[in-house]
């Protein structure tokens, strides 16, 4: 069942995150509803622009439309991830979604608080909630690519006055995460005095952690040794991590690179070790079932496992 983000967010803040999960085919979509069912907890299912333009976005809607029958038990929220003005309308307009995120953090703060505020009142006169973005991160992830010498955390002051002008109703903070498979070469992790110094000037607000995949080191080793060439030693956000933040006010956590690390594992080692096949399905089974278990280990790892009977009593479904 779709549900407002927000409703998420009010039941979730201070106690666990809700994980957020980039689908782009049929294959992550079973995978995902199953994951979440196996481990009792709500989600939400993101798609970017570049997902919406992969195939069609009617197809990836019907795909999510379909799964919601299929799985009728499952509580979820449907979300655009970095969207651009034009997008996050498009996305309002189409009556599906339950959320949409405008990033600007590129532009200079006016100019992004001016944006989000546009983008908040069109979406608000429908029921929506607007994500907005303040800091940047630095890595890759579709169209999105900054350097990271130009990375840097949000401002706690500026995130208290952001919010006040732009009216959105969650903010995505960078607080040391980064974006894509190449991640930390050293020990670095979250800034947990920052994401505290944000919750103190905004109590109550739901903050968000992009970039939080964790590039599993097991990963990256299988998917070389089955022919890849991924760099190894890049470290992600370490999965430990999740729930403290989440304790302090982080109450949506990205989870995106992780689980094509996970479908590229299992089809590099699919055809290698059967070189003669070429049925796409015994290979889609495989990752649909990988991709299951580790949806069920992140939301272990983000403390909202076994959540969903509280919260479907909650919400009255």
């Amino acid at each position: 069942m779709i549900v407002p983000t927000k409703d998420l967010f009010k039941l979730a803040y201070g106690k666990y995150a809700v994980g957020a999960y980039n689908i782009n085919n049929l294959e992550q979509t079973m995978g995902l509803f199953q994951g979440c069912i196996d481990s009792q907890s709500p989600f939400i299912i993101q798609l970017s622009k570049g997902a919406r333009a992969y195939t069609n976005k009617e197809m990836l809607e019907g795909i999510i439309r379909s799964a919601e029958k299929v799985f009728p038990e499952a509580i979820f929220a449907v979300h655009l991830d970095h969207g651009d003005e034009q997008t996050c309308y498009d996305c309002i307009d189409s009556g599906f979604y339950s959320s949409v995120m405008i990033d600007a953090s590129h532009d200079p703060f006016e100019e992004n608080v001016a944006i989000t505020k546009r983008v908040v009142e069109r979406a608000h006169a429908k029921g929506i909630s607007v994500e907005a973005e303040l800091g940047m991160l630095g890595g890759v992830e579709e169209d999105i690519q900054v350097d990271e010498k130009n990375a840097n955390l949000t401002d706690p002051d500026e995130a208290e006055e952001f919010i006040k002008q732009s009216g959105c109703d969650s903010l995505a903070v960078a607080i040391g995460t980064s974006h894509g498979a190449y991640k930390f070469s050293g020990g670095q992790g979250l800034h947990y005095d920052r994401i505290k110094a944000i919750a103190d000037r905004v109590p109550g607000f739901p903050l968000v952690m992009h970039g939080s995949s964790s590039v599993p080191q097991d990963e990256v080793k299988r998917i070389n040794a089955a022919g890849g060439k991924l760099k190894e030693g890049a470290k992600g956000v370490d999965e430990e991590q999740y729930l403290p933040a989440a304790k302090l006010g982080v109450t949506k956590v990205n989870v995106d690179t992780d689980g094509r690390l996970v479908w590229t594992r299992v089809h590099r080692e699919f055809f290698l070790d059967k070189p003669e096949d070429f049925d796409l399905r015994p290979a889609g089974k495989i990752f649909m079932a990988e991709y299951a278990k580790f949806i069920a280990h992140k939301n272990e790892k983000l403390g909202s496992a076994g959540t969903l009977p509280e919260i479907r009593k909650a919400l009255g479904v």
